[in-house]
């Protein structure tokens, strides 16, 4: 019985990084100065280094090649994309272990090491444009993974301030769900849905009507789940 030949495989991690920018659910694109895909729009990330783990190169190459440091957003793995055809510009076959960073207000994105570019794009026009590799694919994993995680966990309240008002807090789920929902109903269900929210006793006053301001409650995941 003959032994298949093993596969030797490069390792990179790559990043679907979301904030919400003026009100929209945007994600940060690089335009690639490597050989490989160059000029190419990309997700940030690259291979991993000889004393790294997936999740420390992808940290590493959000500060290379975008200017997030280290520390600046919580990555959550999303998957492992191994298609043998993948990556056709590399001479070995390229496994790719992807991270999800969801924050509030991060800042401006900033180009260095093989990224000729950094942009934050709104997620509907990066949806359109033609990503180096599989990357549209990754990028739509991701957002369909942000989008299911606001129906049963509390993510909504990190990409807020530490005192929100309830149409912030439905803002953020209709920027990054793309509906528009019903505001007695939606103030309904996350008020009644226990640890989710606390009310802080204080109003935010304007020119309009006083608004009372929350904060994030105890709660990590919601029962029942909010549903799209």
């Amino acid at each position: 019985m003959t032994t298949p030949d093993r596969l030797v495989a490069w390792v990179a991690a790559d990043i679907v990084a979301l904030t919400l920018r003026d009100g929209v659910l945007q994600v940060a694109l690089v335009k690639r100065k490597a050989p490989a895909a160059r000029g190419q729009w990309a997700l940030p990330g690259g291979f991993l280094l000889e004393e790294e783990s997936a999740e420390q190169a992808a940290a590493r190459e959000l500060a290379e090649e975008v200017g997030l440091g280290i520390g600046a957003v919580r990555l959550e793995q999303l998957g492992t994309y191994s298609a043998p055809k993948r990556d056709l510009e590399h001479s070995r076959r390229v496994i790719s272990v992807a991270y999800l960073a969801l924050a509030a207000n991060l800042p401006e994105t900033v180009a260095g090491t093989d990224a000729g570019e950094a942009s934050w794009v709104p997620v509907e026009q990066a949806a359109t444009r033609r990503l180096a590799f599989d990357h549209q694919t990754i990028l739509t994993d991701g957002v369909e993974r942000a989008r299911a995680k606001l129906e049963y966990s509390t993510l909504a309240t990190s990409f807020l301030d530490s005192e929100f008002t309830i149409s912030e807090l439905r803002a953020v789920y209709e920027a990054v769900w793309g509906v528009r929902l019903d505001p007695a109903n939606f103030h309904r269900k996350v008020s009644g849905t226990p640890g989710f929210i606390e009310p802080t006793g204080e109003m935010r006053r304007g020119r309009g009507r006083p608004a009372a301001l929350f904060t994030a409650g105890s709660a990590q995941s919601l029962n029942p789940p909010l549903t799209r």
